[in-house]
């Protein structure tokens, strides 16, 4: 089981202006409040699901 121990790096690469409030939460919910923020999660179902939900407005690196 190599993904617990998996981080991976998520930045924020568009503005969350013009988004929908959901997109915002998830957006919210992962840390990421402004443009060309990043930060880390440990690789998991949750945080990839979250990640797919708004792809469009992310770059994620591991």
């Amino acid at each position: 089981m190599t993904n617990k121990n998996k981080t991976i790096k998520i930045t924020l690469v568009k503005s969350l202006i013009g988004s929908t409030q959901k997109q915002i939460k998830v957006a919210k919910a992962l840390g990421l409040t402004k443009k060309d923020q990043t930060v880390e999660h440990q690789k998991s179902a949750t945080i990839m699901g979250m990640v797919n939900s708004i792809p469009h407005l992310l770059n994620v690196a591991e």
